[in-house]
C-alpha cells in the first residue's frame, strides 16, 4: 500500500497511521459541500410558468429543467407582459438580485414587450433605453458574483406569402448582440435559431408548436411541443457558449414527453 505525504509525515511524528487516515477523512467530511447552482430566468410570457387556466400555453422556461442535470435548479421569474423596463420598475429584478448567490446564472430574455411603443410603462428604444436596462441586469448579477447570460428574444410565427419565416423583433436582437460583445457577456442567439427552426418546419407545421387551439390562433406563445423545442435551443446554446459543461445538460437529442409538462393550479401573476 502506498502512503500519502501527509501519512508519511504523521508516521514520522509517531502518530498511529490509522489515526492519521481517520483525521484526514474527518477533515474532508467536515468541509461544507458546494451550494448547488441556480439558473434564474428574467423574461416575459414566452418563458414564463403558465397555470391551469392558461393550458395548453407553455413557456420554454417550464421545459428547460428537463434538459439540465438534477441539482442544477431553475428559478423561473419570467412574467407575462413584462419588458426589460417594467420588470425592473416593478422590483422583480431586485427580487432576483436579493436571492442570487456567487456562481449562479441569470438568463435575461426581453424584447416582445419592449417593442410596444404606445405603452410608456414598457417601451424601450433598442439602441438606447433597451441596452441601458439590460445593463442593470448584467451589472447586478456580476456585482453579486453571478454570471449574466443574454438571450435574444425567441421569434414569433410569421411567414410571408412565399412561405419564408419573417423576423419580427426589429433592431432589438442586434442591439442585444452588440451589448453582449461590448460587455463580454455570453449570448444565446435564440432569435436566429428559432427563426431558422420555424423556416425548416414551415408555415403549417409550426402551428403544432404554437398555442393554436379551436378558439385561439396564437403566433407568439407556445404549446408543450413548442416550449420543449425552444428549451432545447436554449440548452444547446448554454452548452455551445460554455456557460454550462457537458455534464450539466441531458436529453439534448431525446424525446421529451409532452405529459411531463404540467400547469399548476392558481392564476398566473399578471
Amino acid at each position: 500500500m502506498s502512503l500519502t505525504r501527509r501519512q508519511v509525515s504523521a508516521a514520522g511524528l509517531g502518530l498511529p497511521l490509522a489515526l492519521a487516515v481517520t483525521g484526514t477523512a474527518r477533515a474532508a467530511a467536515g468541509r461544507p459541500r458546494p451550494r448547488p447552482r441556480t439558473l434564474y430566468i428574467a423574461g416575459d410570457s414566452t418563458a414564463a410558468q403558465k397555470y391551469a387556466d392558461a393550458a395548453p400555453e407553455t413557456g420554454w422556461g417550464t421545459a428547460l429543467p428537463f434538459l439540465l442535470r438534477p441539482g442544477l435548479e431553475v428559478a423561473n421569474h419570467a412574467v407575462n407582459g413584462r419588458s426589460s423596463k417594467s420588470f425592473v420598475d416593478e422590483g422583480r429584478l431586485d427580487a432576483i438580485l436579493a436571492a442570487v448567490r456567487p456562481g449562479d446564472l441569470l438568463l435575461i430574455q426581453f424584447a416582445h414587450n419592449d417593442e410596444k411603443a404606445t405603452d410608456p410603462t414598457r417601451y424601450t428604444e433598442p439602441w438606447t433605453t433597451y441596452r441601458e436596462y439590460l445593463r442593470l441586469y448584467v451589472d447586478g448579477a456580476r456585482a453579486r458574483g453571478a454570471r449574466p447570460v443574454l438571450a435574444t428574444a425567441v421569434e414569433r410565427r410569421r411567414f410571408d406569402a412565399g412561405g419564408a419565416a419573417v423576423p419580427s423583433h426589429g433592431d432589438y436582437p442586434a442591439a442585444m448582440r452588440a451589448l453582449a460583445r461590448e460587455e463580454r457577456v455570453a449570448l444565446l442567439d435564440t432569435q436566429a435559431l428559432s427563426l431558422a427552426l420555424w423556416q425548416e418546419l414551415g408555415a403549417e407545421e409550426t402551428k403544432k408548436y404554437f398555442n393554436w387551439t379551436a378558439t385561439e390562433q396564437d403566433n407568439t406563445h407556445f404549446n408543450p411541443p413548442g416550449a420543449i423545442a425552444v428549451a432545447r435551443l436554449v440548452a444547446r446554446e448554454l452548452l455551445r457558449t460554455r456557460v454550462l459543461a457537458p455534464r450539466d445538460v441531458r436529453r439534448l437529442d431525446d424525446v421529451i414527453p409532452e405529459s411531463w409538462i404540467t400547469w399548476p393550479d392558481g392564476g398566473a401573476t399578471a
